[in-house]
């Protein structure tokens, strides 16, 4: 059976309807009543009355779906009973000005094929379903109003990426997702191995004749090329194997790091700040229908919110001065606020929602709470780290200026307990032409909670690896 491109002709004619004008929307408005098209879809809902029946159609395309109207005794329609919700068809037909007030255009059916039945125990029946039972069900959940659209706009959001870095001369690289080099130096890493259960095997013995892991960053990895090709990003998967069940929290997530030669602490902040500003502003240009969804049913300030952070300018504070004002809010936090401590997210909230009602970028922390690859300041106490901060969110990106100089990076390597041995190719980039250089990660699933309003990481993941799940 041929299958035609029916999502274009569901685009079309809902752009009629929003006033658009595409090469498709020209061809198809050239002719009302339009010739034969032909639809393929899914059935959202089904309205039977005596001589009819109303089919409202989605193929996934987009948020809203197409009516077809199929006459008793249209060619098809002896399967009308099997077309539950759930089910797929085909539908031929002409497009026609609607009779009802929710539509301007609806198909008029010529002929209906039903290409998979559903049955009553679809679970996605037209009611309310709860978010964590719609986690259970994660391979039919993206059909769902509310997932169809945090999907969307995940895939618009990746080529966003894309073109922000491709725009301003970035390369884009893959780091290796196997590893033998602790980025974060937290520990929390999955084992590789092919070593059976309770080995006393040598670690020589191993299929990489030394410990592996997933990889929890591609950043030290993009530091060497951006150590020759001047500016790169990676955007791939990493993961942590960290027990936390909180709603920011994943095993596998992805990331976004860029990395630019040549650039300090002041450089890299301005690029985050425009790589956020890009992805909401790209966001609120072509996902205007899925983000209005989600503005009406998930977060009502959600589109005030995007459009200030879109307009204007991030402020910009040192982590001395975010600590002082959060001592003197007078605000009861769960978590201590003191010097040296790392700032959990009801601070970071705190001063995004309630002080600055911005986005805001906090810089220069303590080294004692940063990695060792972070350049130390003149004061001797802190490093040139800076973190973007977001309502509803907290921390969204996370980068630094890196330590270029050989003595110093040997120091804080020894400092934080690492061996030389292991990082001697990290170290030789010190040795051979060395240059500032800076960059950041930013977390995609963390940016998709900022822009779609969804609290909970699990909900912009298509199928989230968690402590305890790995399902699907």
């Amino acid at each position: 059976m041929d299958f035609p491109a029916s999502r274009l002709v569901i685009a079309a004619i809902l752009a009629m309807e929003w006033g658009m004008r595409t090469p498709v929307l020209t061809a198809l408005s050239s002719q009302a009543p339009m010739d034969e098209i032909n639809v393929c879809g899914w059935v959202r809902t089904k309205r039977d009355a005596k001589a009819f029946s109303f089919l409202e159609l989605n193929d996934g395309s987009c948020l809203r779906g197409i009516q077809v109207v199929v006459d008793t005794g249209t060619p098809g329609s002896e399967a009308l009973p099997e077309m539950t919700t759930g089910a797929s068809v085909e539908v031929k037909g002409r497009l026609v000005a609607s009779q009802g007030k929710e539509q301007a255009w609806e198909i008029q059916a010529t002929w209906v094929g039903l290409l998979g039945t559903a049955g009553e125990t679809y679970p996605l029946q037209k009611k309310g379903h709860s978010l964590e039972f719609l986690r259970e069900i994660a391979h039919l959940r993206p059909r769902s109003n509310l997932f169809g659209a945090v999907f969307r706009v995940r895939s618009r959001m990746a080529y966003a990426v894309h073109t922000f870095f491709q725009e301003r001369g970035f390369f884009n690289i893959h780091t290796p997702m196997i590893t033998a080099s602790d980025c974060e130096g937290a520990g929390e890493m999955f084992r590789v191995t092919t070593l059976p259960p309770g080995s006393a095997a040598k670690p020589e013995t191993d299929f990489f004749g030394k410990p592996a892991f997933l990889t929890v960053s591609g950043q030290l990895e993009a530091e060497t090329m951006a150590c020759a090709l001047g500016k790169v990003y990676t955007f791939g998967p990493t993961f942590r194997a960290e027990n936390s069940n909180t709603s920011r929290h994943a095993a596998e997530f992805w990331m976004i790091e860029p990395e630019q030669a040549f650039c300090d602490l002041s450089g890299n902040m301005d690029l985050a700040e425009a790589q956020l500003k890009h992805q909401v502003t790209d966001a609120l240009t072509h996902c205007a229908e899925d983000l209005a969804f989600f503005s009406k049913y998930v977060d009502r300030e959600l589109l005030e919110r995007l459009r200030f952070v879109a307009e204007r300018p991030f402020e910009r504070i040192s982590y001395t001065e975010a600590v002082k004002l959060l001592e003197a809010s007078g605000h009861s936090f769960e978590y201590p606020v003191k010097y040296g401590l790392n700032l959990q997210s009801e601070h970071e909230r705190w001063l995004t929602e309630k002080h600055f009602q911005c986005p805001v970028i906090v810089y220069n922390y303590p080294k004692e709470i940063k990695p060792f690859y972070m350049r130390q300041n003149d004061d001797g106490t802190t490093v040139a780290a800076m973190d973007v901060l977001v309502p509803g969110i907290g921390e969204i990106i996370g980068g630094s200026q890196r330590e270029e100089r050989p003595e110093r990076l040997s120091a804080a390597m020894a400092h934080h307990g690492l061996s030389e041995a292991d990082y001697w190719w990290y170290a030789d980039l010190r040795k051979f032409g060395t240059v500032p250089h800076a960059g950041y990660g930013m977390g995609f699933e963390r940016l998709l909670m900022f822009v779609t309003g969804v609290g909970n990481i699990r909900d912009v993941i298509p199928f989230a690896r968690t402590p305890g799940h790995a399902e699907f």
